[in-house]
């Protein structure tokens, strides 16, 4: 068996019993259609030296994902608009029932959108789920999107 076929094999199963569910693996734009569709997700980034994950709101604008934050957030501190950070964001529609349903993985460059009629726009697009200031805008460019539905096996 090919190195693609074991991967394949490994999340369609074996087709021997089992759940009755599989794993079909998400083209891209799939996937980013699915992480619109839901209102929130998880964002992924590195404080100090560790994986840290925030639930927060976004929106896709442009091709971006779109968060808001707090100036003081790790994630804000670190993609600032010359530098950016390397960041993660998962999205999914799970049923905890009948155990369907898709996840979305997107890695990328989180940079802090800094133009003044962006930024405006963007605030006024994205309200946030807290009742905290929420300063800043960061936008998310992908770089490589991943995704998997959970659907029943036929």
């Amino acid at each position: 068996m090919s190195g693609d076929e074991s991967v394949r094999h490994q999340i369609m199963g074996n087709g021997q019993g089992g759940t009755g569910r599989r794993l079909t693996p998400l083209l891209p734009a799939e996937a980013l259609t699915l992480l619109a569709s839901v209102p929130f997700g998880r964002v992924v980034f590195t404080q100090n030296a560790l994986p840290a994950i925030r639930p927060v709101n976004h929106l896709l604008d442009r091709g971006r994902i779109i968060v808001r934050t707090r100036l003081g957030a790790k994630v804000a501190t670190t993609a600032d608009a010359f530098t950016p950070t390397v960041v993660a964001y998962e999205a999914d529609q799970l049923d905890p029932i009948r155990r369907l349903g898709w996840s979305v993985v997107v890695t990328g460059y989180a940079r802090q959108i800094t133009d003044p009629a962006e930024t405006t726009r963007l605030h006024a697009a994205l309200t946030p789920w807290v009742d905290m200031t929420m300063d800043t805008v960061i936008a998310i460019e992908p770089e490589l999107v991943t995704g998997f539905r959970l659907t029943p096996t036929v």
